[in-house]
């Protein structure tokens, strides 16, 4: 069978191609979120050389929205520093946050500039994804095999932890998991808990489909769902079935025929309006009940987090993070949610912060999508991201969705969004062999 191979040609490919085809590797040895967050700044500080040696000027080639998001996590950054100040934290607090600030919220503009100046294949980037998907379904065949014979699920946590991080769910190495409410198995393959499997399997969906080499889709396709459907995370499921019909008809907005049938499925929406309706909050209520443990935490969280913020630090928030009361088994205050999160750390100045960038990249990729191939997989990831921050907190995850973000990064540069652009860079990567 003849196979197209990705080969990568600059030194910054290498280290993307490497952090991502060692996924499991890394994770066998609990480093991911270590390397997760260390590979943006690292291609960061190459760029730098690299733009010093040549001698090349490349701030006149950032796009205005990567602009914006630079200046969105600066603004974090205040917040940070303000909120430090207000409830008087102290030194020490001030500088742990700061360099999580560097490990969370920093990343985010920090990818999103890397794709928009620094040159990288997108095709090793869709290649290196559907490498790790495959893994991710050879993985799910073992642990699925572990977990029939009674094997022990949780393996060991790193000793890097004691770097630091979010917490030892980031550092545990583990087969898979068990659902506290049913007690069954639960995955979370290479990710800290299971719903964040299922935001990735949503992701690797998206890289996947992009895929010109059949086995290569193919095998990254089995892997996606097989992380999805073990994940057992019920925003998943819904997010993921929804995204095979948006992928495939988002670029076709200028056909008369979808036109007509929007033109007929409207009215008849408007006129079984009710119906509708009911069905699908009758449908949200069955989901919820489906773990209805998990769902009174979260919204017990999201209650205390608002009428925190509110009442005691609506501009700036609180600073850090705090554990929520035993009601919500400890849960830190404003987790499973980015914006009550946001509210509650930062304030409302985080939350703009977020959001302003946000909302004008889904407005400048929508009408890009149109005539652009890699703006409409772009905007498909920044749907993804906005339906899973009102499940997720982004910042912490931010080490694992980083090839998004590049490729994101990639679609708001004008010079570099277009189709040819990506055949160009799939001609010059691609040595066909025979195996």
């Amino acid at each position: 069978m003849a196979t197209q191979q990705i080969n990568p040609h600059s030194f910054e490919e290498k280290l993307i191609w490497l952090a991502l085809i060692l996924t499991y590797p890394f994770f066998a040895l609990g480093a991911l979120y270590v390397t997760g967050s260390l590979i943006g700044w690292l291609i960061f500080i190459i760029a730098i050389l690299r733009w010093y040696i040549n001698g090349k000027e490349p701030l006149a080639t950032i796009p205005a929205i990567i602009w914006l998001w630079i200046i969105a996590g600066l603004v974090m950054l205040l917040a940070l520093i303000i909120a430090h100040a207000n409830w008087e934290l102290g030194l020490m607090k001030t500088i742990k946050s700061s360099i999580g600030w560097t490990k969370g919220w920093a990343l985010m503009p920090l990818f999103l500039l890397l794709g928009s100046i620094v040159q990288i294949s997108p095709k090793l980037l869709i290649r290196a994804i559907c490498v790790v998907s495959f893994h991710s379904l050879l993985f799910a065949v073992i642990t699925v095999a572990a977990y029939i014979l009674s094997l022990p699920g949780d393996l060991f946590i790193s000793p890097l932890e004691i770097i630091g991080g979010p917490g030892a769910d980031f550092f545990k190495v583990s087969l898979y998991g068990l659902n506290p409410e049913t007690g069954a198995g639960r995955w979370r393959f290479f990710t800290p808990w299971a719903p964040a499997a299922g935001f990735m399997a949503c992701i690797f969906l998206i890289f996947c489909l992009q895929e010109r080499n059949s086995f290569w889709r193919y095998a990254g396709l089995a892997g996606s769902l097989a992380m999805c459907l073990l994940s057992q995370s019920r925003a998943g499921w819904v997010i993921y079935s929804l995204l095979i019909p948006l992928s495939l008809y988002t670029g076709k907005l200028d056909n008369p025929i979808l036109w007509v049938v929007l033109g007929l499925f409207i009215p008849a929406v408007l006129l079984l309006g009710e119906p509708i309706y009911h069905w699908i909050i009758s449908a949200y209520e069955d989901i919820k009940a489906s773990r209805p443990d998990s769902t009174r935490v979260r919204s017990t969280l999201e209650s205390i987090a608002i009428q925190r913020w509110s009442a005691e630090a609506p501009i700036w928030g609180h600073g850090i993070v705090e554990r929520g009361p035993k009601i919500v088994e400890g849960m830190p205050i404003g987790s499973h949610h980015s914006w009550y999160g946001l509210l509650f750390v930062k304030g409302i100045v985080g939350l703009l912060a977020l959001a302003i960038p946000l909302f004008f990249t889904s407005i400048y990729l929508l009408i890009q999508s149109k005539n652009s191939q890699m703006a409409r997989a772009a905007l498909c990831m920044v749907l993804v991201f906005i339906c899973y921050s009102f499940f997720e907190n982004l910042e912490i995850l931010t080490y694992l969705f980083w090839p998004a973000l590049i490729w994101i990064g990639i679609a708001l540069n004008p010079l570099k969004s277009g189709d040819n652009y990506v055949s160009n860079h799939y001609a010059t990567n691609r040595n066909v062999t025979s195996h």
